[in-house]
Parts: structure tokens; C-alpha cells; sequence
């Protein structure tokens, strides 16, 4: 249809589409435990004290619930897929033999152990990392290729549909500091052709055609960046949506200055309370 001349594009995400697990979000593998499920309704720190008891533990860690084979088939048959998580920058391209199967068989631990230390550590806020859609090949390479594509853009699917279980507002961090700086297992991307994708590209596509670009009469939306300190915090939830509905956050360090039409918004990594942005209609 492209070679044809009508103007479609692709949206793509700039990295694996898959799920944070911990026991503060809304799916987790414990969660289709009975040992777990007695105790899921307790607050946060009396399940805590729960999961640690040493016969719920020896429940978790070695009985398989009699459920047709279900714990099986979600959880136990998986944990070749699934990724613990570090307190910090998360490794959205990990190897196989960091999973939680592989590392389980060199330890001699059976999985479920692995599985619960994980979840329990940091007040549970231990996380684990399960991506399910773009990494059938066990790295990045086809995320590689459809970025590079230039009938595709940079996007995210659900708009934040699953905010108790996928973190993706650090993507254009993430794209900076792994695509451009630290990627091991394959090519990098030009910084320049990541900053292009993410400012007037996706402006353009947009009819924003008033930004995305640093020029006369244009609007003032700039970022100040320190690029070789850029990072991420861990991601934590906030219980800050109506109703005290729950949202991953994961904040960024390196951003010197952030400026909306002009006006700053954030100075050395934290918000200056400064709220300039505007509902937009339509193209501009």
C-alpha cells in the first residue's frame, strides 16, 4: 500500500511487549497459588509476614495444586520466559541463561523458590519480567529491524490499559540510553536517528507540525540531558489513580531541564511544578 502512495505507518514499541510481575500489581504467578490466595487479601506487610511462614513457603516453593494443571501450564511450564528483575535499570533484552529456569537448574533451587524470594524482596516490590510479544528469538534483533523501517513510528499499544502490570512511560529513555548507548547483543542506533524518531517524526505524523524540531517560530519544548548519566530508578507502584487505583512509575535520572513552550518543567530530575501543556485538537 506505501509503494502505492497512500501514507500508512506502522506504530511499533521500542521494545519486548510484556508484563512487571510483583505482588503490589494486578497478575503475578502466586496469584493461582492456594497457599498464596489464602493470604492475598491481607495488607501488604501481614502477607509479608504470611508468605514467610516456613509451611506456606514449603506450599508454595513444592506443591503443585490440584487444578487440572493449570499452575502448571500458566506458571511452572513458563519460568524458562520469565526474568528476575534487578533494584534498578531493567535489562529489557536478557539472556536465556538468566531466566528463572536456567538459573534454578545451575543453582540446584527449585524454581518456586526463586520465584517467591523474588516477589517478597524489597517490601514486595521484587519484580520479575515476563515479555510475551517481539522476542520469539530471545533478543531484540526484529525490534532492531522495525525500527529502522521508514514506514514505522514509534508508539505504545493500549495507552496504559495495563498500568498495574506494564511500565512503558520510560520508553523514550529507554530508547536513548539502551538503543544508542549500552545494547550488547547486536547493533546500536544513531543517536541522532532515535532523537528524530521521537520528536519531529512523531510530531509530524501527528499534524503537531508547530514542534519536534528546534528552529525560529517554533514551539520551545526542549529536554537538557545529561547523556553518559542518563538511567532509570526501579519501578515502583503509585496508588494514586481514583479510587486508589494502582499505576507503575519508573523515574528517570539525567534530565538536567525539561521546558514546555518555553516554560521549565523539570530542573535536575524533579518536576518544577510548573503545568504548561495544553489539550490539543486536531492538527496544528
Amino acid at each position: 500500500m506505501a509503494r502505492g502512495g497512500l501514507p500508512i505507518y506502522a506504530q511499533i514499541a521500542g521494545r519486548t511487549i510484556g508484563i512487571l510481575y510483583c505482588l503490589h500489581g494486578s497478575i503475578h504467578p502466586l496469584l493461582f497459588h492456594p497457599a498464596y490466595a489464602e493470604v492475598a487479601h491481607l495488607p501488604m506487610p501481614d502477607r509479608l509476614c504470611a508468605l514467610a511462614e516456613p509451611g506456606r513457603r514449603d506450599r508454595i516453593i513444592g506443591e503443585i495444586p490440584d487444578d487440572g494443571g493449570l499452575f502448571a501450564r500458566v506458571v511452572l511450564h513458563n519460568l524458562s520466559r520469565v526474568w528476575p528483575v534487578a533494584d534498578g535499570d531493567i535489562d529489557y533484552e536478557p539472556t536465556p541463561d538468566q531466566s528463572v529456569a536456567a538459573l534454578a537448574a545451575r543453582s540446584g533451587r527449585p524454581p518456586m523458590e526463586l520465584v517467591l524470594d523474588q516477589l517478597v524482596a524489597q517490601n514486595g516490590n521484587g519484580m520479575l519480567y515476563a515479555p510475551f510479544f517481539n522476542y520469539a528469538y530471545g533478543d531484540l534483533s526484529m525490534t532492531y529491524e522495525a525500527t529502522m523501517h521508514p514506514h514505522t513510528r514509534m508508539g505504545l499499544s493500549d495507552a496504559g490499559a495495563h498500568c498495574g502490570a506494564i511500565c512503558d512511560g520510560g520508553t523514550p529513555t529507554f530508547m536513548l540510553t539502551h538503543w544508542t548507548r549500552d545494547r550488547t547483543r547486536g547493533p546500536k542506533l544513531p543517536l541522532e536517528y532515535v532523537v528524530h524518531r521521537q520528536t519531529q517524526q512523531t510530531a509530524a505524523l501527528y499534524g503537531l507540525t508547530d514542534r519536534g524540531v528546534v528552529a525560529p517560530g517554533m514551539k520551545a519544548d526542549l529536554n537538557v540531558i545529561d547523556y553518559d548519566a542518563l538511567t532509570f530508578g526501579a519501578p515502583r507502584m503509585a496508588f494514586d489513580l481514583p479510587a486508589q487505583g494502582r499505576r507503575l512509575v519508573q523515574r528517570a535520572r539525567g534530565y538536567r531541564a525539561a521546558f514546555v513552550g518555553g516554560v521549565q518543567t523539570v530542573a535536575d530530575d524533579e518536576f518544577t511544578g510548573e503545568l504548561p501543556g495544553r489539550l490539543i485538537r486536531g492538527p496544528r
